[in-house]
């Protein structure tokens, strides 16, 4: 059908006039609706479709690509308050590469998706500050610079908004401090140099953020976007304006599309936990000290903002024992020696993920029923062969050919799902595409770690002795956990087994994650009872350093009820793992500590910009601290609400909720002023007070601690379980009691061990007074 001029009147008062085909609009044409709403440009069969330009009553107007009605493809649309964005479309959403021109002067020019920045991008506001770096849902998070019209400069970490992982803060004096934050404050250990002191080299940061040697950001080599590479690049999103349908025309609704911004303003967090911020300032204020040739540094540590430790050093000294800083996004970089090597090694873990779908994918189906002896047995392994190219039963993968076998898989299924663990989400945690990470071991065993992407899971490589362990122990094992739900013994989730070509055998143990939770961890510490050895190097102590029996420095105290709930479930663990000849098991306890004097900002949840607001009169406040009056306790215990709290079950624990003697002898939850509502469980969320033990723990010269109890919030758990007393050990003892006392080594019969680790932990839970 031939195409013609013409013009065309509707019912309701819409006019068209321009290239028609039959009775609908196609080519180019010019319609108006009666609100004021014009398009003038491409059609086709009666939609707008190709370039065109679309102007609404309210001054707003869009000049670009459209396809089948929407905004879709590259184009510049002017809001009625003068901003402007100009870039990729995806159904009336901004989506891919663009720039935005605040009405208010403020730029970003980046990634956006789904409407909002996603990705990596530059946002620059009118008072000066800029952001470079890496978005999520409209707020930045991973990897980014931020910088200050005072000169101040942040390079690091981010979520949500808020500096939240290792990184550095650069003064506008020259000082510059390295370590990590938490939601927006100094959180954990660091270092401060003031100005003139001899710091780490920032080049690496750079590298590793993507900048150049001068700190310029590299996107696309350009931090401008390039106008014809957004007319090229791919969209995907949804539609956000609504659209509507008027006889046989398809139109935008009145509303212009466009969304709020929490970012059109510097985010509050920028102006109250700067460089000399109430939260984060502390002492960091002082005048950048010794510009002579050996200039002091300082240690600190701080919790939620606050410092509470300091230790006062020369450069010197300190550039003798620097470590660098974790500049990865993952727990920690792996510092184990496999004999498989980088390459091989991530095989393993594809592998590894390959079986673990194959295996709970072919068991879950299965109807639940009651195990039986036979479940134990030999016979009870699932084998299959994963030849690369993939076979009728297997998919092809990227990894090497290899062969896997699961054992006990009915067992572990039970255990899974007594372990109240759904089989789609440990799926999904293990074999996302997300994947699996290596983290580092300091323990004796060399076995290769692996954390899940959502840190619920540790995956443990075992030795064949570990393994024959384990399966002689799963029946008795089986039975425990199902009696006492609230054992504080490792969650075993599964046992694999992968043989690669060359006949190497690598064995495997999922286990949940005891310090999976939202807090930071800020101590974590090994403890078996003995003390020959039981220590930790004061130089090899970092961020996430598991210390030992004799580097715990603190008393935990508890409330009534909770500790003796505590013991009572110790106790018979201990007796289950003395009945089956087990030792060198540990305690493995982890550490929250909240700030000891909690600052203002701290209890109020973190401002954002509403849709309406604006602080363009905000400005970075350099007032000293205030110090509170009668400030609240960091912990609070309130009576249990199962609406209010979390109550799905965790990786480790899946127990009740424990009573508190101090709140009635009623179940509890655990409230942490501004920062969460956290159920009670054994093992888990548990609150004490940490005090200090007085003159037990030598500190260096210069160390000044500045409080001396800290409340905390305890995650602990038994770990190392497959160690029997055999006759290695029994040789182990015998040689070792002859140098040693036989009571301070490790390795000594499992009744004096059980009894030896309890009276142990009696003294780090001692009773109040």
């Amino acid at each position: 059908m031939e195409t013609r001029a013409g013009e065309r009147e509707f019912s309701n008062g819409d006019v068209y006039s321009g290239q028609l085909k039959g009775t609908l609009p196609y080519g180019k044409g010019k319609y108006a609706w009666p609100d004021g709403i014009i398009y003038e440009g491409d059609w086709e069969e009666g939609k707008i479709s190709g370039r065109g330009k679309l102007m609404w009553s309210s001054g707003a107007k869009y000049e670009g690509d459209f396809s089948g009605g929407y905004l879709h493809g590259f184009g510049t649309l002017t809001s009625p308050d003068g901003s402007v964005y100009a870039g990729a479309w995806r159904m009336n959403v901004r989506h891919g590469l663009g720039r935005k021109e605040y009405c208010n002067s403020d730029v970003y020019d980046g990634s956006w998706r789904e409407g909002l920045q996603d990705g990596s991008g530059s946002y620059s506001w009118y008072n000066g500050n800029r952001f470079i770096g890496n978005w999520k849902k409209g707020k930045m998070s991973g990897r980014g610079i931020m910088s200050w019209a005072n000169g101040d400069l942040f390079n690091g970490f981010w979520l949500i908004g808020l500096r939240h992982g290792s990184g550095v803060y650069k003064y506008a004096d020259g000082g510059f401090y390295f370590g990590t934050w938490s939601r927006g404050l100094k959180d954990g250990s660091g270092v401060f140099y003031p100005a003139g002191s001899k710091h780490p080299s920032l080049k690496k940061w750079h590298r590793h953020f993507g900048y150049d040697d001068t700190g310029n950001f590299l996107l696309s080599h350009n931090s401008t976007i390039n106008i014809d590479d957004l007319r090229n690049s791919k969209a995907v999103s949804r539609s956000l304006s609504e659209i509507t349908t008027t006889s046989g025309l398809t139109r935008t609704s009145e509303r212009y599309p466009d969304d709020y911004w929490s970012t059109s303003y510097p985010p509050r967090d920028f102006m109250h936990h700067g460089p000399s911020s109430k939260s984060a300032r502390s002492v960091d204020s002082v005048q950048s000290e010794g510009r002579d040739k050996n200039p002091i540094v300082f240690e600190r540590e701080y919790m939620q903002g606050v410092l509470i430790k300091e230790r006062i050093m020369s450069s010197i000294d300190m550039s003798h024992r620097a470590r660098p800083l974790n500049l990865t996004k993952e727990v920690t970089v792996s510092a184990c020696v496999s004999f498989l090597g980088g390459r091989w090694n991530h095989y393993l873990m594809l592998n590894l993920q390959l079986g673990i779908r194959y295996t709970v994918g072919k068991i879950t189906p299965v109807p639940p029923r009651e195990v039986r002896a036979s479940d134990f047995s030999e016979r009870a392994r699932i084998m299959m062969f994963f030849p690369r190219n993939g076979s009728q039963y297997t998919p092809p993968h990227k990894s090497i050919d290899f062969d896997w076998k699961d054992y006990c898989p009915m067992v572990f299924r039970n255990l899974r799902e007594m372990f109240k663990l759904d089989a789609a989400d440990y799926m999904m945690s293990i074999c996302g595409d997300d994947g699996l990470r290596e983290i580092s071991s300091a323990g004796k065993s060399g076995s290769i770690f692996y954390l899940s992407h959502d840190d619920r899971f540790v995956i443990k490589t075992l030795k064949r002795s570990e393994l024959k362990v384990l399966l002689r122990m799963l029946p008795r094992y089986y039975e425990h956990v199902g009696d006492y739900e609230n054992t504080l013994i490792t969650k075993f989730f599964g046992v694999h087994r992968i043989k690669l070509k060359w006949g190497k055998k690598v064995r495997f143990v999922v286990m949940g994650n005891m310090f999976c939770t939202e807090l930071k961890i800020h101590r974590r510490y090994d403890l078996k009872g003995s003390t020959q050895g039981r220590f930790t190097e004061k130089n090899k102590i970092g961020e996430k350093t598991t210390m030992k029996d004799l580097d715990l420095a603190y008393e935990l105290h508890m409330d009534k009820l909770l500790r003796e709930a505590l013991f009572k479930q110790i106790i018979l663990d201990c007796s289950f793992l003395e009945s089956l000849q087990i030792l060198d098991y540990s305690l493995l306890l982890g550490l929250h500590f909240r700030a000891p004097d909690p600052r203002t900002d701290i209890l109020d949840p973190p401002n954002e910009m509403s849709d309406q607001e604006s602080d363009s009169d905000a400005s970075v406040d350099v007032s000293l601290p205030r110090e509170p009056s009668n400030p609240p306790k960091g912990l609070l215990m309130v009576t249990h609400e199962p609406n209010s709290v979390n109550t799905a079950p965790g990786p480790h624990i899946r127990g009740s909720t424990l009573r508190a003697f101090s709140v009635g002898e009623q179940e509890v939850d655990l409230i942490l002023p501004g920062t969460a509502r956290l159920r009670v469980q054994l093992g888990v969320n548990m609150p004490a007070q940490a005090h200090h033990k007085l003159g037990q723990d030598k500190e260096e010269p210069g160390t000044v601690e500045l409080f001396e109890v800290y409340d905390v919030v305890v995650y602990m758990g038994i770990i190392d379980i497959l160690q029997e007393y055999n006759m290695k050990k029994k040789v182990e003892h015998t040689c070792k009691s002859m140098k040693y006392d036989p009571m301070t080594i490790s390795a000594i019969e499992p009744t004096l061990y059980s009894k030896r680790f309890i009276d142990f932990l009696l003294k780090v839970f001692p009773e109040k007074a």
